[in-house]
């Protein structure tokens, strides 16, 4: 199975949370990474030593990723860089959990050009380069295809912006087919201890929730599968690591006596266990 020494690794969001175990996970197999985040300088530069530390060699950009020509620079000063992209991991995305009613036009907005906007065209920029490597790949954090109305009743936006990213997966997994470029879908099975679980839902979430890590493993074992084998797939993250013969998730779990909280947008294994509106802490508008 090939290894990832060299190769070059573009993650939007990767400053904090997912986006960041993600990186780091990659650059401990000597990979080099691509920064693209509108955060704080100092976050991303933090962010970067530690990638450095971890041993991968970093590029870090503090780019709005809603900004087209700001995308294709960026998959331009990769190519300068680094000499080619080789996977581009689409993570990005603003949280918006109110309903239809206390919507703005304005967080709208930012939803949708943080999601589906950025993931399609920064892969539009990345394909001529993408096609040029080896066993390249297109991860999209985001959930699998449903209808189910839970999902859509209280933040519609929010909804919107995470299933037009798996549809992006759809398209682009088919049309991408042709150049040999694997894409697929990356989902948590759990709810995720980032900063947005502390800053809208209960503690009791994050207590029941698990490390950004168990993401950062699954994104890193997929893409060392085969591009012919696994693309046009929506995968779960706990699910694809027992698929390829992981037995043991307790060490990313944060608080192992609590009951595991499964994640937003899958279907119901347990009612008991899926985030309830009534864990948000910013309560909506009446």
């Amino acid at each position: 199975m090939p290894m990832l020494k060299g190769k070059t690794v573009i993650i939007t969001g990767a400053s904090r949370g997912i986006g960041q175990a993600i990186a780091l996970r990659y650059a401990a197999a000597k990979a080099n990474i691509v920064i693209l985040s509108k955060d704080s300088p100092t976050n991303i530069k933090e962010t970067a030593n530690e990638i450095v530390a971890a041993g991968g060699q970093v590029l870090a950009l503090n780019i709005d990723v809603s900004d087209y020509n700001a995308l294709r620079q960026a998959a331009a000063q990769t190519v300068v860089q680094f000499g080619g992209v080789d996977i581009l991991v689409n993570n990005t995305s603003a949280t918006c959990l109110t309903d239809i009613l206390h919507t703005t036009p304005e967080q709208f907005d930012l939803v949708l050009a943080t999601s589906a906007r950025a993931a399609f065209f920064l892969s539009q920029a990345c394909q001529p380069h993408l096609q040029k490597a080896s066993n390249p790949h297109i991860i999209n954090i985001s959930p699998p295809l449903s209808i189910d109305p839970f999902w859509f009743k209280n933040h519609l936006a929010f909804s919107i912006g995470k299933y037009a990213m798996s549809m992006c997966t759809l398209g682009m997994a088919e049309q991408f087919k042709q150049d040999k470029i694997a894409v697929n879908s990356l989902w948590p099975k759990t709810t995720i201890a980032t900063q947005t679980i502390k800053d809208h839902f209960l503690p009791k979430v994050h207590a029941s929730s698990r490390w950004p890590s168990i993401m950062a493993d699954a994104a890193y074992e997929l893409s060392l599968r085969n591009f012919q084998q696994y693309s046009g797939l929506f995968l779960l993250d706990e699910d694809f690591l027992r698929e390829i013969g992981r037995t043991i998730f307790s060490q990313y779990a944060v608080d192992p006596t609590s009951t595991l909280m499964q994640s937003f947008f899958l279907p119901v294994e347990d009612l008991r266990n899926r985030v309830p509106q009534d864990l948000f802490v910013l309560n909506q508008p009446k």
